[in-house]
C-alpha cells in the first residue's frame, strides 16, 4: 500500500478510558498534566516523509504485519483512522484539520520497557501499522454525521480458531471526538514540546515541508481480557472491523469475521497475516 507515503501519520495516546492501564503504558504520562484528566495525553508521529532515521520509513500495510528482528512483544491497537486535510498559516502553524475519510487501523505497538519515546515502539519498519485498504467517506465530523451509528470490532485468529481482541464499542465512546478533538489535535500539534514520552510534532511538521494531507490513528480502544494477555505470534491473523450499526449488529460482523468476508456497504475491515520481517 503506497498510498499515503506523502502523508505524515500521527496517532493520539489514551483517547479511550482504560487503554493505557491494560497496555501497561499509563506510568509513562504519570508527568504529563492535562486540562481534562479524561482526556488523551499527548500525540505521537509514526511515519514522518522525508525525515531520516526510523520515522522515516514508511510503515503502513493493509495486509501484513512484520514481526521484528528484536525480540519483543508485539501488541495490535485496534483503532479508527482520519484521513485528513492539514492547513497552515504563515507560520507554519496548523490552522485547521479537515476529516475526509475514516476507517480500519492497526497501531499495532511494542511492548517493551526503556524506550523514552512513545513513536519508538510504533515504527520498527515497513508493514508495522495497519490501514484499511476499504475506507469510508465523512459527510461531517460532528454529531448527525455517518460516524454517529458506526462501532468498531477486532479479532484474532490463531491456529484456526477466531478470538475476540478488543471490546466491541461505538466509536462516539471515544474521550474526544467530533469538534472537541480537532480542536484538542490542533492545539496539541501546534503546542506540544519535547518532555517525557512526547515529541515536538509541529517542528517535525515544518521540516517535512508541512505535509498537506495526514493519517491520525485517534486512539486504540480496549481490549478483552484474551486480547490484554495475548501478544503476537508469526501466523496470526489480526482482524479489526469498523461497522455501521444501524445496517450490522455483532453477530454477522462475528459470522463475516469467521468466513474472512466482508460486506462492502458500510464496513471498513482490515486483515493482516503476522510474519516473520
Amino acid at each position: 500500500m503506497e498510498t499515503y507515503k506523502n502523508y505524515v501519520g500521527f496517532g493520539v495516546a489514551g483517547n479511550f478510558a482504560l487503554h493505557l492501564e491494560q497496555a501497561g503504558e499509563s506510568a509513562d504520562f504519570k508527568d504529563i498534566l492535562t486540562e481534562d484528566p479524561n482526556g488523551p495525553k499527548g500525540m505521537f508521529p509514526f511515519y514522518v516523509p522525508g525525515r531520516e532515521g526510523q520515522l522515516g520509513i514508511y510503515p503502513i500495510s493493509s495486509d501484513t504485519i512484520a514481526l521484528p528482528k528484536e525480540e519483543c512483544n508485539v501488541q495490535p491497537e485496534p483503532e479508527v483512522a482520519l484521513i485528513c486535510d492539514l492547513d497552515y498559516d504563515s507560520e507554519g502553524n496548523v490552522t485547521a484539520i479537515t476529516p475526509k475519510f475514516f476507517g480500519a487501523y492497526n497501531d499495532c505497538s511494542l511492548r517493551k520497557e526503556g524506550a523514552e519515546k512513545i513513536s519508538q515502539k510504533k515504527n520498527w519498519g515497513a508493514s508495522s501499522k495497519g490501514l484499511s485498504s476499504t475506507l469510508i467517506p465523512i459527510d461531517t465530523f460532528d454529531k448527525g454525521g455517518v460516524m454517529d451509528t458506526y462501532r468498531i470490532a477486532s479479532f484474532l485468529r490463531r491456529e484456526g480458531m477466531l478470538m475476540r481482541y478488543g471490546e466491541d464499542v461505538e466509536l462516539t465512546g471515544y474521550s474526544f471526538f467530533y469538534g472537541k478533538l480537532l480542536e484538542w489535535m490542533k492545539n496539541q500539534i501546534n503546542s506540544q514540546v519535547d518532555f517525557g514520552p512526547l515529541e515536538p510534532i509541529n517542528s517535525y511538521l515544518k521540516d517535512a515541508g508541512n505535509p498537506q494531507q495526514a493519517i491520525i490513528s485517534i486512539g486504540a480502544t480496549r481490549y478483552t481480557r484474551f486480547g490484554e494477555k495475548n501478544f503476537l505470534q508469526e501466523g496470526d491473523e489480526v482482524i479489526v472491523v469498523v461497522y455501521d450499526n444501524g445496517q450490522y449488529c455483532t453477530n454477522p460482523i462475528l459470522s463475516m469475521a469467521n468466513r474472512n468476508a466482508f460486506e462492502a456497504e458500510g464496513i471498513s475491515a482490515l486483515v493482516q497475516k503476522v510474519i516473520r520481517a
